[in-house]
């Protein structure tokens, strides 16, 4: 039995009142912090990753010719995932996807902006990840917002009328029946897909993609206004979503971007069952 007098950190994080998402899910999270690549390898390939990174920026910005690889960058990251990425961390990814795709859903059905259209965005299978899911997924954050804030406001209903219809998770196939060469944890392998999209993206498209991580700020703004929930603005990074950033460490953006994103749904999720009638 664990030790009361002396708690770990993974059974303090297990229980922690704070963190509000479902246990399934946390407990997905802590296997993959746990995991031993996330402890023998990340701080390595984490270092590598940043001066791959910047050299590859760098050159793209003094090259004369720009270029994409879109294609070439799905297959890649797609045989990366299937070969070298745990079962665990490749769920969470593709539960990440569907997540943001329904936080989005909820600010366009209930903000009133007849403009904005709802996001189909919701792959189920490791291979749902590719066709240009990664580039339509930071893309569908611009096209939400922009719609929003051309509406010029954001419209409130009574929190009994919220319609939380689009919050169900569907079941997803990380391929666990793939023989897989190494398990690395979801940070470790961020840092490495890091490099094929800065790679085989173009300067503007990747700075376009790092940018969308910072509007996660506004995305909290939008979910608090709707809802009347300020508990959406404790989120907030302190990072404001005017400032353009490239040379930033990006698999750490994108993890805690992830975070975030769970915790605004689990928040969605409790007021949805506390907007339930009560049928008992």
């Amino acid at each position: 039995m664990p030790d009361a007098s002396a708690p770990s950190l993974w059974e303090v994080m297990a229980v922690d009142p704070s963190i509000p998402i479902d246990e399934t899910t946390l407990c997905l999270v802590i296997r993959d912090q746990r995991c031993s690549s996330r402890t023998l390898l990340y701080p390595w390939v984490r270092l590598l990753s940043r001066v791959a990174i910047t050299v590859i920026v760098g050159g793209k910005r003094v090259f004369p010719v720009r270029f994409s690889a879109h294609a070439a960058m799905d297959r890649m990251c797609l045989w990366f995932l299937r070969r070298f990425v745990s079962p665990g961390a490749v769920s969470l990814l593709i539960r990440h996807f569907i997540v943001e795709t329904n936080l989005l859903n909820f600010c366009v059905r209930n903000a009133t902006v007849p403009d904005a259209a709802e996001i189909s965005l919701r792959p189920t299978t490791l291979a749902g990840l590719g066709n240009r899911a990664v580039i339509e997924h930071d893309l569908n954050v611009y096209r939400v917002l922009f719609a929003l804030g051309s509406a010029g406001t954001i419209g409130r209903r009574d929190r009994s009328d919220l319609d939380f219809g689009m919050l169900d998770i569907p079941g997803v196939d990380p391929e666990p029946q793939t023989r897989r060469v190494l398990k690395l944890d979801i940070q470790t392998a961020l840092c490495v897909m890091n490099i094929a999209f800065a790679f085989c993206l173009t300067p503007a498209e990747y700075r376009r993609a790092v940018h969308s991580m910072r509007l996660d700020t506004s995305l909290l703004s939008v979910l608090a206004a709707v809802t009347g929930d300020s508990t959406f603005l404790g989120w907030q990074a302190g990072s404001p979503p005017v400032r353009i950033d490239s040379n930033v460490d990006v698999p750490r953006m994108v993890y805690e971007h992830a975070v975030l994103c769970e915790y605004a749904h689990a928040r969605l999720c409790r007021l949805r069952d506390a907007a339930a009638p009560d049928l008992s």
